[in-house]
């Protein structure tokens, strides 16, 4: 059911092209959380987003992370792969 959800959440937001998510890994690294108004600023970098899309993005980063860390989503390949 958790995956519905996070289906769910990435369908309602708007599409990200390969640019803008680069654009965005970088603003984040540059804006990190103590910087005023960091929303707006990673948006500014980023181009053709909000400040709210930005943030509901990084909430499913985060979201996606803590799944991926958890084991609910296996590595790619079986361990003693020689890939």
């Amino acid at each position: 059911m958790a995956s519905n959800s996070l289906t769910s959440s990435r369908s309602s937001s708007s599409f990200w092209t390969t640019k803008q998510n680069k654009m965005f890994e970088k603003a984040l690294a540059k804006y990190d959380q103590d910087t005023p108004d960091r929303w707006h600023n990673i948006a500014k970098v980023v181009g053709g987003k909000s400040a709210e899309e930005v943030k509901l993005h990084y909430e499913i980063l985060l979201r996606d992370l803590k799944d991926i860390e958890s084991g609910r989503y296996p590595y790619p390949y079986p361990s003693g792969s020689s890939n």
